[in-house]
Order: C-alpha cells, then structure tokens, then sequence
C-alpha cells in the first residue's frame, strides 16, 4: 500500500503490504512480518489516523457451524431401523447457506424407549435436534428432550402435512394416523 494509496477502504487481500510498524499498529485481521504489516485476510481497509492503526475488516462473514450444544433444525433425508440422516439448514435461529448433515441414533431419539425409528421420524419430516457431539467429522444429534423432535411431518400415503391430534398426527386429507417423537412445539417453530 503506497503512500498514494493511504485511505480506508481499499481492497485487501491475505499477503498485501498495508504499511510498515514504525508508522502503524497492526490491528484486527493483519499481521506483522519483518517489521511489515500484512492483510491477513480478504476484506477492506480501515486506516485509524488518530491511534495510528490499521485494520482489515472480512469481505464475508465466518461460516456458522453447528457447535456441540447448538439447537439445530433439518430434513430428514432417509430413515433406516436404529439411525436416522437430517440435512441441517439452520443453526438456532440463522439459515445456512448451505447444509450440514447429521445422524440421530435410536439410543438419543427419546428419553423413553423406542423400537424403530420408524416411530421417531421419516424421510421429508422436518426436526429440530440438539448436536450432542461431533465425534469423526459427524454430527450426532438427539431429540430426548421434549423440545426435541419432529416440528413438521407429511403424511407417508399422500405426502400432505400431517396435523396434530391430541398426542397423534393425522392426515387431514386421507385420515391416516402416523407416530412420531414430537417436538413440544409441533407446527409452531417458524423456519
């Protein structure tokens, strides 16, 4: 960054020279390499002239992941006897832009005991989960507590969603009764 090119603003990208440590002080999202400040990241400039500072602030914000802990919510993507695949698209209340997957064991699928994940959800049902760990690049999940479970779930006969009765979702179409673990806020959690 020359002396011509001394204002905020100004591109940057990891590896630009932004100035030297006799003139500035590096700030957030630079470092210092043989008394030479560095970009250390893509973003834009920020020259504080009163404190004698430069900065870089990101182009893009960090990508959000699922946290152990994390509240998250997704589509059942397929649905076998003892597991259960969900597509994360939202981590608390922030969409992703794109989708992480996770699994669901039958053991933390209810705090009660299950015999088929057949009756904790199928694939289409959309459910919110807990991350629960994160052992091998995976995301574990669990829907034991009650506010945990299925949120929104289609009909396997006729695919329309699936209204709740009392404890029991029934079709209001076709009139078939499905079981699920059900979220405590079942049809009301927005997305």
């Amino acid at each position: 960054m020359g002396k011509s090119k001394r204002k905020s603003g100004q591109f940057a990208a990891p590896g630009d020279r932004l100035g030297v440590i006799e003139e500035f002080m590096p700030g957030s999202g630079t470092y210092v390499e043989d008394g030479t400040i560095h970009s250390k990241t893509v973003g834009y400039t920020l020259l504080d002239m009163l404190n004698r500072k430069v900065s870089v602030y990101p182009l893009s914000r960090m990508v959000k992941v699922p946290k152990v802990g994390s509240t998250v919510i997704g589509q059942v993507s397929d649905t076998q006897s003892k597991t259960a695949m969900i597509r994360i698209f939202q981590i608390g209340k922030k969409m992703l832009s794109g989708v992480f997957s996770g699994v669901l064991y039958i053991s933390d699928a209810s705090a009660s005991y299950v015999d088929s994940m057949f009756d904790v959800c199928k694939a289409g049902d959309v459910a919110k989960a807990k991350v629960v760990s994160k052992a091998n690049r995976i995301f574990h999940l669990s829907t034991a507590e009650s506010d945990f479970g299925v949120i929104y779930a289609f009909c396997s006969q006729c695919g329309h969603m699936l209204s709740l009765k009392g404890h029991k979702l029934q079709c209001p179409r076709c009139g078939k009764v499905e079981k699920r673990k059900i979220s405590s806020d079942y049809g009301v959690e927005s997305m």
